[in-house]
């Protein structure tokens, strides 16, 4: 593969001025089946260059262990890029933000209470060169120095809007070139960022959405020469529960392309296809408010979270090609879809009655956090005894994310963090009552300061005015459902429950589950995890890829968390439903 070099003029490609024309497409928010699809109609739309980040929490779930396997095979990914004659970006991070679980940063650092991420602790420091030297070296080849499709790697991101520690980013740009890294580093900062998060002798990029002419500006007054590039275009945005679905009109997104490119930069859209946020991986924001990212990552960008273009394919095609070459023909069409279906949910089985297959309880003195336990995702059911009959009042410190109370079995009440909840009355109907907490990691924060951000229940736990000395934290990570007793009769069971069901299917092929008058919890298909679903919205319903599929009988299991509508059916429909665009 050609090699990227910068120098005083701008990007060249083998010794050629280049222009990059990037799209940001994750392989882990992509079925593995479609990456191949993806990247066609990313070369497609005229891009000749994708970019990718990596999470390090899903590539080593534990310190001993480190995976490529399944989606999460980027040599595999890398292949299919260069097979497309795609060069790539890779944003190994550590951090990357990303609106992803913990801004990718493994939860067992947290299991030190003092552990200080971002920084040069000794310990954090170790810990990602371990990384480091796993996932490099056997990329190693796929660096464009090598023959490979990779022409240049991020060092941290955006990381003047956390500190302005040089010798970090120093730390980390020495650990990439020693684990073998020979392509050009670069590092990625809002405009207003950029003096904190540069590097000397790196080469600096700017992340904005609008104002392309001010915020280049910027990016040429802290770095005199070299190219100009804005790693993070942004063409629309994230969602999160309780709020609209956001979007951006094309046509303005389209003139801003326009007004950035004839400036002469090179782009990188985020994103050019986000994809979803399956199973338990959103992160979440906190601003002296907590809230969680929905399982969608569709971000309103040229391909949708099923694939097909939208109308910013269209648009932003079409200004691309008044600067360089696009492939001839028309826009890929829409994938086929599933025909609709109501698959009814015939089998159930309680959550708390069932606990003791889905995790080992842990005894201690108090709860532990889910970092503690080892835990990646899920939730955590807490519990203790309680000591009399009658009313108690129940006050916990911090609630980490969503603690839902059960006295003997039958609900009590809520605490969201959110909400700022932290107190609820709760009533024991005899003496030596059990007293349990169901908390669901709603996804870790993955922006700013509240990144040590450990789940479950924090702090003191009061039950009367007087800590409760036994307790049982039981992880609960929902990452296989096998051993669950389902039960066609379903009558007596309340609060959290599993519901099963299957549906026929003759041909695979893209859909849309929808969960009409279901109020919250989360959903699989033949044991892949789709993610969460919350009555809140905006969010109305998941994406199902079709290699999830399967010719012939299809099971589906969906985790209730509250209450659903008698009937217990779930829809099966051919399009997409991410709820309203204003408020």
């Amino acid at each position: 593969m050609p090699l990227l070099q910068i120098d005083d003029g701008g990007f060249t490609l083998d010794g050629e001025p280049f222009r990059l024309l990037s799209g940001g497409l994750h392989y882990f928010r992509v079925h593995p089946d479609q990456w191949r699809d993806r990247l066609r109609k990313a070369r497609l739309m005229g891009l000749n260059t994708v970019e990718t980040y990596v999470p390090w929490n899903l590539h080593q779930p534990r310190p001993d262990e480190f995976r490529t396997d399944g989606g999460l095979d980027i040599a595999a990914f890398l292949d299919l890029a260069a097979a497309e004659g795609l060069h790539v970006l890779l944003r190994p991070g550590p951090y990357i933000c990303a609106e992803w679980e913990g801004g990718g940063l493994p939860s067992w650092l947290l299991a030190e209470e003092d552990m200080r991420l971002r920084t040069r602790d000794p310990r954090f420091l170790a810990a990602v060169d371990t990384y480091f030297d796993q996932l490099l070296t056997p990329l190693l080849p796929y660096l464009a120095t090598r023959g490979g499709p990779v022409i240049a790697v991020q060092v941290e991101n955006e990381y003047g809007a956390y500190g302005d520690d040089t010798a970090y980013l120093e730390h980390l740009a020495d650990s990439l070139r020693r684990y073998g890294v020979d392509v050009p580093l670069f590092t990625s900062d809002q405009p207003v960022d950029l003096a904190r998060g540069r590097l000397p002798g790196v080469l600096a990029t700017a992340n904005f959405g609008s104002r392309s002419a001010q915020s280049l500006a910027e990016l040429r007054t802290q770095q005199p020469k070299g190219p100009l590039m804005c790693t993070e275009f942004w063409i629309g945005w994230f969602d999160r529960w309780g709020s609209r679905h956001m979007v951006r009109d094309a046509g303005h997104a389209a003139q801003e392309l326009d007004e950035l490119l004839a400036a002469g930069a090179s782009v990188n859209f985020y994103m050019f296809h986000g994809g979803t946020n399956f199973g338990f991986t959103n992160g979440a924001n906190d601003k002296h408010t907590y809230r969680p990212t929905v399982t969608s990552y569709d971000y309103d960008a040229p391909l949708d979270e099923a694939g097909d273009p939208t109308e910013k394919y269209t648009a932003f095609r079409d200004v691309i090609a008044k600067y360089a070459p696009v492939p001839a023909g028309p826009v890929p069409a829409r994938g086929p879809r599933l025909a609709p279906t109501t698959v009814p949910l015939t089998e159930s089985a309680g959550l708390l009655t069932c606990a003791d297959v889905l995790g080992t309880a842990v005894d201690a003195p108090r709860p532990l956090t889910m970092e503690q336990l080892g835990q990646d995702f899920g939730f955590v059911l807490y519990e203790t005894t309680l000591a009399s009959e009658g009313p108690a009042l129940l006050e916990v410190e911090q609630v980490r994310d969503r603690a839902q109370a059960f006295v003997d079995g039958v609900p009590a009440g809520v605490l969201e963090r959110e909400s700022h909840e932290h107190a609820l009355t709760v009533t024991a109907p005899r003496a030596g009552s059990v007293l349990g907490v169901l908390v669901e990691n709603q996804g870790r924060v993955n922006y700013g300061p509240g990144i040590h951000d450990r789940k479950g229940l924090l702090g003191r736990v009061l039950v009367d005015g007087e800590e409760p000395t036994a307790w049982t934290s039981r992880p609960l990570p929902l990452t296989d459902l096998t051993a669950l007793p389902f039960s066609a009769d379903a009558a007596a069971l309340s609060g959290p429950t599993f519901h099963r069901g299957s549906f026929e299917v003759d041909e695979p092929a893209d859909t849309f589950l929808h969960l009409d008058g279901w109020t919250k919890g989360s959903v699989w298909i033949n044991g892949f995890a789709l993610g969460r679903f919350w009555s809140r919205g905006p969010q109305r319903s998941l994406y199902v890829p079709a290699p999830v599929l399967r010719t012939g009988a299809n099971e589906i299991v969906v985790l209730e968390l509250h209450a659903c509508h008698r009937a217990r059916t779930v829809e099966l429909r051919e399009s997409a439903d991410l709820g309203p665009t204003d408020e």
